[in-house]
């Protein structure tokens, strides 16, 4: 591609990445090159109608500001506590309010016209996430006629869970604004598919791609990966032991950020089944739960923190010993070194989200494992990776007895079956390792048939 590759997400990282989503466009873009625009997370107002350098070592940095109802309304008001449940199947914690709506709109409106201003004419824009859904159709009706890829890293939507939204007929409007919608997982097509098939302004063609009023966009599945080989190098040196005289006979880890979506009380109840139901009282296994914090400031949020703290106390009170934790709950972040140590050090890795783009998680853990002895991944299969990952233990974390049985499972299990899973689910990590699906979606986006500009809506 002759232009600038202009990658745009609300994050962007000020120091060391971390995250998901952030670890794999710095990786990408350390690669390729390029500019990455995002929140400023400063909360100053000064400098709304312009984007300003936060840097350009390895690649440049561009920041838009957010006032500080913008940020609230935005980001924790539309972004997610519509958004993000209805994408993860919690309409129930669903929060609508008119200014929600009216600051995502004008946040998304005037970011388009900032990087409108900036644009050349052969620059290919990579969006990022549900925080700017409409920002294709508003840049469309600015004129831009550049090729725009999008990629959603949470679930898709279910089609009935969208009539939650207010104006629902516009996720589909949004969308359409793209040259390619990059998603997940197959399932997560067959949705994107379900809810065109269902709206009339929507026609599909013979090369599979959807014409919606007067753009065309296609839509396919990318399963996000991970830098295996910096994971699998930075495992072989790490610190295995840092328990010191405590270490763990059967450690079981378990790292999130912390979220409903995650099934962090379906995990803690399910080890609480685990220990209950010992053959052998004199075996202690110990989950150890790194749970980084995350939006603090929603209610929704504020209440699974308090839940969980309540699961593990009474868990542990109940089966504590004067020298052995069952769950260790760790409320923080911890660094990412010292993370892939412990996943190497653990025997099981339980991950057990109740609706999930991808998890990086799991395959963080598969990487980290040593192949002469690796442990065993336990993952809930409405997790993106359970898609492929078929050499992991697949569960349902809302069946607490399932998921038991797994883990113990897991830990009983001989060296050569767990040495025939980890090679099944390692191979599947490195054939979607970050720079393959990056490769993978930009040569698709430069397929794409060019977009006409669109008229301007008032609704946009």
């Amino acid at each position: 591609m002759a232009g600038r590759l202009i990658v745009v997400s609300n994050r962007i990282p000020t120091g060391d990445p971390s995250g998901g989503l952030v670890v794999a466009l710095h990786d990408a873009l350390l690669a390729r090159g390029g500019t990455w625009i995002g929140a400023d997370p400063d909360p100053s107002e000064e400098g709304r109608d312009r984007l300003h350098d936060l840097g350009n070592v390895p690649y440049q940095k561009r920041a838009f500001r957010l006032s500080a109802a913008e940020r609230a309304n935005y980001y924790s008001g539309y972004a997610n506590s519509v958004l993000w449940p209805v994408c993860h199947r919690r309409t129930d914690l669903v929060e609508i309010r008119s200014e929600y709506r009216a600051d995502y709109l004008a946040v998304n409106l005037r970011l388009a016209r900032l990087i409108a201003k900036e644009l050349g004419p052969q620059d290919v824009i990579w969006v990022h996430d549900y925080h700017f859904l409409p920002l294709a159709t508003m840049l469309r009706s600015l004129g831009v006629t550049n090729r725009i890829g999008f990629f959603l890293h949470i679930p898709f939507p279910n089609i009935t869970d969208l009539d939650v939204l207010p104006r629902p007929k516009d996720f589909a409007r949004w969308l359409a604004g793209y040259n390619l919608v990059g998603l997940q997982t197959r399932r997560d097509v067959a949705r994107a598919f379900e809810m065109f098939r269902a709206d009339p302004r929507a026609e599909f063609l013979r090369d599979g791609t959807v014409k919606f009023e007067e753009n065309i966009v296609s839509v396919a599945s990318f399963p996000i990966g991970i830098d295996s080989e910096q994971i699998e190098g930075i495992a072989a040196r790490a610190d295995t032991g840092p328990f010191g005289a405590a270490d763990p006979r059967e450690l079981i880890i378990g790292a999130d950020r912390l979220d409903y979506s995650k099934g962090l009380p379906q995990k803690f109840e399910a080890f609480g089944r685990l220990l209950q139901g010992r053959i052998d009282p004199q075996a202690r296994p110990t989950l150890l739960q790194i749970a980084s914090p995350s939006r603090a400031d929603v209610a929704a949020y504020q209440q699974i923190t308090s839940e969980l703290q309540a699961i593990s106390g009474r868990i542990n009170g109940r089966y504590s010993e004067l020298d052995w934790q069952p769950l260790r709950f760790v409320h923080r972040s911890v660094d990412r070194e010292r993370l892939i140590g412990l996943m190497r050090r653990a025997e099981v890795g339980l991950v057990t989200p109740l609706a999930d783009g991808m998890n990086l998680v799991a395959k963080e853990f598969v990487a980290a494992q040593d192949p002469e002895d690796p442990g065993v991944l336990v993952l809930s299969r409405f997790a993106g990776a359970a898609e492929d990952m078929k050499g992991a233990l697949l569960i349902n974390p809302h069946d607490l007895d399932e998921t038991a049985g797994a883990v113990e499972l897991a830990l009983a299990m001989p060296l050569a079956e767990r040495k025939c899973r980890f090679e099944d689910c390692l191979q599947v990590v490195r054939d979607s390792r970050i720079s393959v699906w990056t490769d993978r979606y930009l040569a698709r986006l430069a397929s794409c048939v060019p977009t006409l500009s669109l008229a301007p809506r008032a609704s946009a």
